[in-house]
């Protein structure tokens, strides 16, 4: 763990702010935002008056000791996301009440698509994923993380959650840029990043990564000043799959129907998996059904199959991308204003 007291006691406010963007938190609950940043905490109080201080029910000695207690916590929640190596899901039961033909058991770092009819259960399957059940739910799954059950403390615990969940629609309502709302993720998870250093400025760090990661993903371009409620669907799902990837520790990623989402779906995947994250997919697509190292059918609420991708699929895979780069160049063409050809078959 990182010796905070003697930081405290020694660093500048503002480098204390640079190494850990949450002590500017810290000072704002405290309604202290504007000391003097050349200084350190304790000189900089010098200068504050002690009935200010007295609000708070705080005394100026004590404040170090507070902020280092502060930061410990914060560190040891945004810490305590357990690794996953293993995710088994025991087998329940389907609409009819009839027992799943099969459960599922997945490793860090692979990808396992969800087929089925619409209104089959892929999404119900996915929320109990995404809820940890323990035979608690309708379908009377069981979630296990390598090898064992989950306790109540970490199903419903806000901070260190082992699941993230990208839905179909991610409607943002917070009046922020681009750049304040990675800055805000970047703060609650304390990550350190410099303010203002980015994109395409040195000292950009993670924030520059998301950025140009998520410009990367969506199909049209954006930027850090762009506000969050301007952009598209795509857009908005590219910068939360740039965000999971990069700044979420959530080792298990949920994914529903993310070929509606206008972005690069393959390498949106390709991205989360390099972070060896269990990602899991509904989809109807059939490029992601077979990029996927195994799929699992559903059939009127269950599990019916749970298929390993074969070699012969994989070649199968590179005629559906071949026809799916005419596909894009199709709607590219009619985007601008252009004809379809027969050329372009």
């Amino acid at each position: 763990m990182s010796d905070y007291r003697s930081s405290i006691a020694a660093w500048p406010l503002r480098r204390l702010t640079a190494a850990w963007p949450l002590v500017d938190d810290f000072l704002l609950n405290l309604n202290l935002p504007a000391l003097d940043g050349r200084k350190t905490l304790a000189a900089a109080l010098g200068d504050v008056s002690g009935e200010r201080l007295e609000e708070f029910g705080l005394r100026a000695e004590d404040l170090p000791e507070q902020l280092a207690l502060f930061l410990e916590a914060m560190t040891r929640e945004t810490a305590e996301t357990r690794a996953v190596e293993r995710l088994t899901l025991l087998a329940g039961r389907d609409k009819s009440g009839q027992p799943e033909a099969v459960g599922l058991d997945i490793r860090a770092g692979e990808v396992v698509s969800i087929v089925g009819p619409t209104g089959s259960g892929k999404s119900r399957l996915l929320a109990d994923i995404e809820c940890l059940a323990q035979a608690d739910t309708p379908t009377g799954r069981q979630v296990l993380i390598n090898g064992a059950a989950v306790g109540e403390d970490e199903r419903f615990r806000l901070e260190g959650k082992i699941v993230a969940q990208l839905s179909q629609n991610m409607n943002f309502v917070m009046d922020l840029t681009v750049a304040e709302f990675l800055e805000m993720h970047a703060r609650s998870r304390a990550i350190p990043f410099t303010a203002g250093a980015w994109p395409g400025r040195a000292g950009g760090g993670v924030l520059e990564l998301c950025f140009v990661c998520a410009n990367a993903l969506a199909g049209e371009k954006f930027q850090p000043d762009t506000k969050v409620t301007q952009l598209s669907g795509g857009q908005s799902r590219a910068l939360m799959i740039a965000d999971t990837a990069y700044m979420s520790r959530s080792p298990i990623v949920l994914i529903d129907e993310i070929e509606n989402a206008g972005v690069n779906r393959r390498e949106a995947v390709a991205l989360l998996t390099r972070q060896e994250k269990i990602v899991l997919i509904s989809t109807h697509d059939p490029l992601l059904a077979l990029s996927a190292d195994k799929r699992v059918v559903i059939r009127n609420g269950g599990v019916a199959q749970v298929l390993e991708t074969t070699a012969a699929e994989k070649e199968s895979l590179k005629a559906l991308e071949e026809l799916d780069q005419t596909l894009q160049t199709a709607r590219d063409r009619l985007r601008s204003g252009g004809r379809l050809t027969p050329d372009l078959l």
